[in-house]
């Protein structure tokens, strides 16, 4: 059944999956390490790799403990109401 709360869930889920990326051992096989980001240069604009490594790591440095927190009122409320 897709409900608000089974979106919501993806969502963390999802969250949940971005924070626990480990770029050596993950991203470095495909070629998304911290080392294939190409360094631009003045007023050039970064690409779409480029971009999408900068959110994952900005995902995982800001939403760390308000994803612990979350997960938290997330199970608690799994236990709760089944």
């Amino acid at each position: 059944m897709f409900t608000l709360w089974a979106l919501v869930e993806a969502g963390l889920l999802c969250l949940n999956a971005v924070c626990i990326l480990h770029e050596q051992r993950f991203l470095a096989k495909f070629g998304w390490g911290a080392s294939s980001a190409q360094i631009q240069g003045f007023g050039e604009a970064p690409t779409i790799k480029t971009q999408v490594l900068n959110l994952v790591r900005a995902i995982r440095t800001v939403a760390k403990v308000p994803l612990i927190i979350i997960n938290l009122l997330a199970i608690f409320f799994k236990l709760l109401l089944g």
